[in-house]
């Protein structure tokens, strides 16, 4: 179990934003679970190399080679679900950028783990029409996985994580509270010591919202955060222009 070059690679959930913030900036589950490799490991390391708004054909050609030359012996990849919910998504040719990265970082010595997405019809109602498109890509991601001994951390069937106190008001990214269950999934897949499956355990019930406030909530949503998103969409733009990898560097990792 002893990790020693972690590198995580994907787009904005696995860059941790909504866990921190641009002035502090972002810890995120990889974050936390570097945290938990690097405790009692004094020669562990770990790269982010993620970066928001990317597609996974960007992650592929912008993160694979960088990656591979840090050689790292645990590698995560998340990425699929902001080519997932455009309009001209192409299944086949997404998972065949997931393949070629399972495919070259599969190595012997090195553990690959992936990601399956939750159900987005019950985190925003608004897009529930992708949920065909969700679980279709789910199946190909879990037999891509499986044709390369990736280890995958299946997020579809828990009723934990469409939980809305898992997830930020924009629906999109997790809350600091889905970061840490992110992480302990993660860790509990790898079987790190003291992990276990209570990342998956029911947080306290909610009590009943009124109708009125779901419509209101949901409207709020479409008017602050998918209207701008369909916007920068119309014009060609993406949150991560401009931006870098936040870690791009094996380094040690201070927050034990």
């Amino acid at each position: 179990m002893g990790y020693l070059r972690y590198v995580a690679v994907g787009d904005s959930q696995t860059e941790g934003l909504n866990d921190g913030d641009e002035v502090a900036g972002y810890r995120g589950w990889a974050d936390r679970l570097a945290e938990l490799l690097a405790a009692g490991e004094p020669e562990f390391r770990y790269a982010n190399l993620a970066v928001r708004g990317r597609l996974a054909g960007q992650i592929r050609a912008e993160q694979l080679g960088a990656a591979l030359a840090l050689e790292p012996d645990l590698v995560t990849v998340m990425a699929g679900m902001n080519d997932l919910v455009r309009p001209g998504f192409d299944a086949s040719a997404v998972t065949a950028n997931l393949e070629a990265m399972f495919a070259a970082f599969a190595r012997p010595g090195v553990q690959v783990v992936t990601f399956t997405f939750p159900d987005v019809a019950r985190i925003a109602p608004l897009v529930r029409h992708l949920r065909p498109r969700v679980i279709d890509f789910n199946e190909r991601i879990r037999e891509t996985a499986g044709r390369h001994g990736v280890l995958v951390v299946d997020t579809f069937g828990d009723g934990i994580t469409v939980d809305p106190r898992l997830w930020s008001a924009d629906r999109i990214h997790a809350t600091p509270l889905g970061h840490a269950r992110i992480a302990a999934a993660v860790a509990d897949a790898l079987g790190l010591p003291g992990s276990d499956a209570s990342w998956g355990d029911p947080l306290p019930p909610l009590r009943p919202t009124p109708i009125w406030s779901r419509v209101g909530r949901e409207l709020a949503w479409a008017g602050s955060v998918l209207g701008p998103w369909v916007l920068r969409r119309l014009r060609g733009r993406s949150s991560g222009d401009g931006r870098v990898a936040k870690r791009p560097d094996l380094l040690p990792m201070f927050r034990v």
